[in-house]
């Protein structure tokens, strides 16, 4: 096994292509350079470089060396990146789940703010929809999750803090039949697939957004995909209005009111329960209150 310093050496020389220049970058004399890259070289009983008049270029088996030396280079970084992780009292790695329906607005402080505070850590986040939020805090694939219902489907040693209430828009395409129907009867809006939201549950009961009883529902990963299909009038449905409004104003999609009161999703902000864990108190403090964690995640501008 060679030193790291005799590997950063053969890196700093192939990269740089002179023994000379390597010295310079490295702080040390041409001769110490050039009877490193000897000694390695028999070592090895290869010749890893060839030696012409104003420089030197890797062989066919340097050029296989040095790829697998800077790969033992970013092992050896990583385990003393890892190792001062430990040191410093800090897990790898905090995981946080947002539930599809929440804003995005305070992604970018957040992760800049998470990066800013902790030197040797890292910020994981995923996406869930629905009850697939509860099955990442229950199975352990969550620290904190941002958005779940407080209809709480699973029992588990974690805390909840309560977000309010998600508001919930029915919209349609300007050119869909439901925009302009004077009359939007259940016989009549069911007549459409209703677009909806597939839970990313695999084991509790899967829920969607609301929707009549007889209606068939157009499932879909994400608001993105969504809103493409309730673009061009493929189906009709509710979207989280914060979604929703910008569209609206756009042109994009109309707002029909239904006979039945819209819907409101009752949200929360759900935590494991790990006192060593300090991120997760820094981030569960940093999010904030229940006004805090609405006005951030879930009301419309």
């Amino acid at each position: 096994m060679f030193a790291k310093s005799s590997l950063e050496m053969l890196d700093t020389v192939a990269r740089l292509g002179s023994f000379t220049a390597a010295a310079e970058a490295l702080h040390k004399v041409p001769s110490a350079i050039s009877y490193g890259v000897r000694q390695i070289e028999r070592d090895l009983d290869v010749v890893l470089f060839r030696r012409l008049p104003r420089k030197v270029e890797l062989t066919p088996a340097g050029e296989l060396f040095l790829i697998e030396a800077r790969s033992m280079l970013r092992q050896m970084e990583e385990i003393t990146t890892q190792t001062r992780r430990a040191a410093h009292g800090w897990q790898k790695t905090l995981r946080l789940t947002l539930d599809n329906v929440v804003k995005l607005d305070k992604m970018k402080p957040l992760i800049e703010d998470f990066y800013q505070t902790f030197q040797h850590a890292e910020l994981q986040i995923n996406m869930e929809v629905y009850n697939g939020s509860w099955e990442a805090i229950s199975q352990g694939r969550a620290d904190i999750v941002i958005g779940a219902t407080s209809a709480v489907p699973v029992g588990g040693d974690f805390e909840v803090r309560d977000m309010g209430k998600l508001e919930w828009a029915f919209v349609v395409s300007p050119t869909h039949p439901c925009a302009t129907a004077a009359n939007l009867e259940e016989s009549f809006v069911s007549q459409f697939p209703s677009i909806c939201l597939d839970d990313t549950s695999t084991v509790l009961p899967k829920r969607h957004n609301v929707h009549y009883a007889q209606q068939r529902r157009l499932l879909l990963p994400n608001w993105h995909s969504a809103i493409e299909c309730l673009r061009n009038g493929v189906g009709v449905g509710f979207m989280p209005r914060h979604i929703a409004q910008p569209l609206i104003k756009e042109g994009m999609l109309v707002e029909r009111v239904l006979p039945e009161q819209n819907p409101l999703s009752q949200c929360c902000m759900v935590w494991r329960k790990d006192d060593n864990h300090r991120m997760i108190a820094w981030m569960v403090d940093y999010l904030g209150s229940s006004e805090k964690l609405y006005l951030d995640w879930l009301q419309s501008n």
